[in-house]
């Protein structure tokens, strides 16, 4: 399958963990244009086609936690980027509050995984090179924030 294929329908053949990282990149995307309620912003989402088959436990984790979290989340990327995070397009921006929130909150889910899918995130949604950067900026943070995980991985 080529990636226009995989692109034009994001959501087809994902697991619900994916899905779930979807659509909490659509709420924070959401609430990073329009500063709206979180509480408003789930009730959206949970309403959009195909939610039944997204993982609701990491959904709710996923945007809850990236919102409630977001200062200290920032504050942990902010001085691996080349740019002020208001100059980040949201897509970028919101990708990396998911990656940034999993890498240390769900230490259950290794370094790559929370990388990999932050890429596939922004290659489906985001600009162009988007995913490069996103990828830099995740690396980068999984080593101050996983040491040993990312030592044991390189070794």
């Amino acid at each position: 399958m080529n990636n226009k294929t995989q692109h034009a329908n994001p959501s087809k053949n994902r697991s619900p963990r994916h899905r779930a990282r979807e659509f909490a990149l659509q709420g924070l995307y959401e609430w990073l244009l329009n500063n709206e309620d979180s509480g408003v912003i789930d009730a959206h989402i949970r309403e959009a086609h195909g939610f039944d088959k997204a993982d609701r436990e990491h959904f709710d984790a996923l945007l809850h936690g990236a919102i409630n979290h977001s200062v200290a989340l920032r504050e942990d990327f902010a001085p691996l980027i080349d740019r002020g995070i208001a100059e980040l397009s949201p897509i970028e921006h919101a990708v990396l509050l998911i990656g940034a929130y999993e890498l240390k909150n769900h230490i259950e889910i290794p370094y790559r995984v929370v990388i990999n899918e932050a890429v596939e995130l922004a290659k489906s949604f985001g600009g162009l090179d988007g995913h490069k950067y996103v990828n830099g900026v995740l690396d980068k943070l999984a080593a101050r924030l996983r040491p040993a995980e990312v030592a044991a991985k390189q070794a």
